[in-house]
């Protein structure tokens, strides 16, 4: 499938020194935002189906307040109360896909709890007596978030939402084959090294290289359609 529709997962390996330690309090927070939620989700049965729902859209819901001005620790404040209050619309049956798309609402709870910090840093005294910094820069960012929603977060949105179906499409698929398939796939397809060097470099022949490529290929597009197709 073609790499442009694919995004390589950082690792240790492929990532510098500066952005391996941010990737690392990246995933701690992620995890204590998990355990957080699971947490305030144990009392329902299905609290399961969200920690999965958590694992598929967590990092769509924290890019895009990441990019609205937010700061990391903000960002998986979003996720967290996002997440809560799908599952807590879903569970009053509040929910309806034919309504709308689940894309868009999806979109929605999030820009609103992105709003909801920005009205708070505005509440904050301490911001707002530094007149042109914070506070200011939460009023323009509201305003940009309500006003010009369709033309700024909506294109953020857009990219970061197929990025991210990608993406999740691929962890799923992880699993789900051995981890020596997998290498071969992201060293021939996600680095694109070619079939000779992905054969040399892992000591496997150019068989094994077309049937990593097409058997883990399938699943990922596969998957893809999955989660196109069957949101919630």
């Amino acid at each position: 499938m073609p790499r442009s529709n694919i995004i390589e997962p950082a690792t240790p390996a492929n990532v510098g020194p500066s952005t391996s330690k941010d990737e690392r309090k990246e995933r701690a927070l992620c995890e204590k935002t998990r355990k957080s939620l699971i947490e305030k989700l144990d009392n329902w049965e299905d609290h399961k189906v969200w920690d999965e729902f958590y694992q598929t859209y967590w990092r769509l819901i924290y890019s895009v307040a990441s990019k609205s001005g937010l700061t990391r620790e903000e960002a998986f404040d979003v996720v967290q109360e996002t997440v809560i209050a799908i599952a807590r619309q879903v569970k009053k049956g509040q929910y309806d896909p034919r309504a709308g798309s689940f894309k868009a609402w999806l979109l929605q709870m999030t820009r609103w709890r992105i709003l909801d910090v920005f009205r708070a840093r505005k509440r904050q005294p301490s911001l707002a007596d530094q007149g042109d910094s914070d506070s200011e820069h939460a009023e323009l960012a509201m305003e940009r978030l309500t006003q010009d929603k369709d033309d700024v977060l909506e294109k953020i949105w857009d990219k970061e939402w197929r990025d991210n179906i990608s993406t999740a499409a691929l962890e799923r698929v992880k699993t789900r084959v051995s981890p020596r398939q997998f290498q071969i796939f992201d060293c021939y397809v996600m680095k694109g090294w070619g079939v000779k060097k992905t054969s040399e470099v892992l000591g496997v022949n150019v068989a094994q290289v077309y049937l990593a490529k097409h058997r883990v290929g399938a699943l990922v597009k596969k998957e893809v359609q999955a989660l196109q197709s069957t949101m919630l």
